[in-house]
């Protein structure tokens, strides 16, 4: 949210999603449309009039990017999100702002066009304007519409980094940014860590404390009465004090320029936090000329978003092996770091009655670990609460399920999926999509019922071709000669089977509670669960049931 006081883009619909298309124009959407649209302004209002950042800046962006999307969809008007944000003080050169270029190739476009071309990189802060007259300085105007803003002055005479004299006879206009000290920053790792929204919270304040003013820095960026030419004018800053705007402009001469400065201040330590790096033309029309609007001398280049925005289609609830609940939320398509996501997991049935997430909500994801999907939480809840089908979790456990009767499809085809998998009897080709089509033909009933089948029995399932039933058979013959552990992992033995010192079904299913509480490293929880699992009756009917297989440790004699 906070770039629009900072820079004022212009948003096309935000690089991470994926819904180009309109949507349909239907009484739900145009719903989920306004209580977006009301949301926006609720984040803006306390933004820019009482200096509080609710959302962080990507989530604001792809926030108002799919909000404008869906009113251009419509016909509606779009609002402008620095309507009412003007201030009493007039701007003597207007705040242009900057838009937006999506990747490289729309980077490649725009610099083919142009030459003498400058990068820095676009500090994480708030917008200012600074006035001096006769090297005293007069006024320090915050972003506002472009047009106007507030009176900061009071503050910034109080931050040590606004010089309050310069050497400089006559008008001198300054634009930049106030950004929050971060010596050693690197955004890669660390990201923005909240530091617009917290200088813009101090800007909001009557009076800095000493420590407070002291952790404000200032980065101009541009000089728009000085010389023409770039370097003159980056020479001329540094005179008056301001060395990091020559540091930090560099000259570029093609996208491959470009791209290596901005990987480089994505990986390495500043002293501000940044959001992408900002390309200029060394010459562009004087101050007089500026409009507060996107300029075509100047354009940003974003970091890769570090969290993304989505819409919740449907709300599905996956009940795996063990009979744990597990909500996943169906997304519109969402790209993040070059990923496309669709499905997010929420963790728990617990987390997500907390989260009471339902269809037409919009969440906020991230990327953690080896590039999985994570559910950071809800942005916006739909006001309409799609009934669901919520399973009870009382009713799926460990020794749920061994059957396929009503209600236990889901686990009991997880539990196929495990017993074929590498953790268990390793079926080579033969997975959730194999268990799938004999479910759906009919022919398990018990979670062993495949070992029954042959090969013209196979043949007649569909999708389940020629060469492919000669596999599934010769597959399912090698499952009869796998280890006696081997086939405990795949019934679901609560432990390691290697732990529990026995080497037939026999020995196994007679001992007692105590006989496995006297076994080493087996507590007395562990204990009750192994005794209940190897007496559960559908357990001992699939024990019968390979040892009439054939398979080696379930025979009875």
């Amino acid at each position: 949210m906070k770039a629009w006081i900072a820079a004022c883009t212009v948003l096309s619909l935000s690089t991470t999603t994926l819904a180009d298309d309109c949507p349909t124009q239907t009484p739900a959407h145009a719903r989920q449309a306004a209580e977006l649209a009301a949301q926006v302004a609720h984040w803006d209002d306390a933004y820019h009039r009482q200096g509080q950042s609710l959302i962080s800046d990507e989530l604001y962006d792809q926030a108002r990017a799919h909000l404008e999307h869906w009113q251009r969809c419509s016909e509606s008007p779009t609002a402008n999100p620095l309507n009412g944000t003007q201030g009493p003080i007039e701007h003597p050169v207007a705040q242009t702002g900057l838009r937006k270029l999506a990747h490289e190739r729309a980077v490649a476009n725009w610099m083919a066009s142009r030459d003498d071309l400058w990068i820095q990189p676009k500090v994480d802060g708030v917008a200012v304007t600074l006035r001096y007259r006769d090297g005293t300085l007069r006024q320090v105007i915050s972003r506002g519409d472009g047009n106007s803003g507030q009176n900061w002055t009071p503050q910034a005479t109080q931050i040590a980094a606004i010089p309050k004299q310069l050497h400089e006879r006559g008008t001198l206009i300054l634009q930049g940014e106030l950004y929050l000290k971060r010596p050693g920053h690197v955004q890669a790792s660390e990201g923005g860590a909240a530091a617009r929204s917290a200088v813009a919270g101090l800007m909001a304040r009557q009076e800095l404390l000493p420590e407070q003013a002291a952790s404000i820095g200032l980065f101009v960026w541009d000089w728009p009465n000085g010389p023409a030419d770039m370097q003159q004018r980056l020479d001329g800053l540094v005179q008056l004090g301001f060395q990091d705007s020559r540091t930090y402009s560099q000259p570029v001469d093609k996208p491959g320029d470009a791209r290596r400065w901005r990987e480089r201040w994505y990986r390495s330590p500043l002293p501000f936090a940044t959001d992408g790096v900002v390309l200029r033309q060394g010459q562009r029309p004087g101050g007089e000329r500026w409009r507060a609007e996107p300029p075509h001398w100047a354009a940003a280049w974003k970091y890769p978003a570090r969290e993304a925005l989505a819409l919740v289609e449907a709300v599905d609830f996956s009940i795996g092996r063990t009979g744990r609940i597990t909500p996943l939320l169906r997304l519109q398509p969402v790209k993040l770091d070059d990923r496309t996501i669709r499905v997010v997991s929420v963790g728990s049935l617990q987390r997500w009655r907390q989260l009471d997430i339902r269809p037409g909500d919009h969440v906020a994801i991230r990327l953690a670990g080896q590039a999985i999907p994570q559910l950071e939480g809800v942005v916006l809840q739909t006001t309409t609460r799609s009934p669901l089908d919520i399973p009870n979790s009382d009713e799926y456990h460990a020794l749920s399920c061994l059957r396929a009767s009503p209600g236990c499809t889901r686990q009991f085809h997880a539990r196929l999926t495990w017993l074929s998998g590498k953790q268990a009897l390793n079926l080579h080709g033969v997975g959730a999509g194999t268990w799938q089509k004999l479910l759906e033909a009919k022919h398990l009933d018990g979670l062993l019922d495949w070992l029954h089948l042959d090969e013209q029995q196979l043949l007649a399932i569909p999708g389940i071709g020629a060469q492919g039933a000669t596999a599934l058979n010769q597959r399912f013959a090698e499952a009869r000669q796998r280890p006696f552990r081997d086939w405990l992992r795949a019934l679901g033995a609560p432990v390691n089977p290697d732990r529990l010192a026995a080497d037939n079904w026999r020995q196994l299913h007679q001992r007692s509670l105590a006989d496995w509480r006297a076994l080493p490293a087996i507590g007395p929880t562990r204990a009750a669960q192994l005794h209940a699992f190897f007496q559960h009756e559908d357990i001992v009917a699939l024990a019968d049931q390979l040892g009439e297989a054939g398979v080696a440790g379930f025979q009875t004699r």
